[in-house]
């Protein structure tokens, strides 16, 4: 690759780990990524929930959740960096003109050709009282990326990359979601096994 080509841009991609990432937070994760430039990358994993359900999130908040869809709904962990603050992926909502690209929420990150992400607590106001997005991800802490540190890994072949499918985020069972991700790629996770191959 000459270094005059243009940089790669995973924005609403998966990334999917290779089984000879050992690493503890990111082994068999698929991460959403809302934003990569040069600059650095932001996902969040979408297949490790952590041990409290949204029912659980709200009562901490203090806000009702009105939703029977979203009760036992787990609360995901999106990574290792502020893991205080919630992150709702969603999909996209519609402003007074029925555009998606401007925003209900006041802090959304609108993800180009993907979902929105939503940082403020009037999204959350939203869903508890049965309005706001229909279909949610919300998780604890992102994961983050600085400048060529993806590239790197990809280039150590740490991960896989596929264009995101959002039913994988909100309608796949958790257990299937990172084979369901490799299918993407027409891959099984058996093909990938390290030792696969030596007869």
């Amino acid at each position: 690759m000459s270094s005059d080509s243009a940089p790669i841009n995973l924005t609403n991609h998966f990334l999917i780990a290779m089984p000879g990432l050992q690493d503890p937070l990111f082994g068999q994760s698929v991460v959403y990524l809302c934003e990569h430039s040069p600059r650095g990358a932001m996902g969040l994993v979408i297949n490790k929930p952590c041990d409290i359900d949204l029912k659980g999130l709200f009562d901490k908040v203090e806000l009702p959740l009105s939703r029977a869809d979203l009760q036992t709904a787990p609360v995901y962990f999106g990574g290792p960096v502020q893991t205080e603050r919630g992150f709702v992926l969603h999909e996209a909502t519609f402003g007074d003109d029925d555009q998606p690209e401007h925003p209900v929420y006041a802090s959304t990150m609108v993800i180009p050709g993907g979902l929105e992400m939503t940082t403020s607590r009037d999204v959350l106001e939203a869903i508890s009282t049965g309005s706001g997005p229909r279909k949610v991800l919300i998780s604890l802490g992102y994961s983050a990326w600085g400048e060529g540190q993806l590239e790197s890994e990809l280039g150590d072949n740490s991960w896989l990359t596929v264009e995101a499918d959002a039913r994988l985020i909100f309608d796949t069972p958790v257990p299937e979601r990172y084979a369901q991700a490799l299918k993407l790629l027409g891959l099984e996770p058996w093909m990938l096994a390290p030792d696969a191959g030596h007869a």
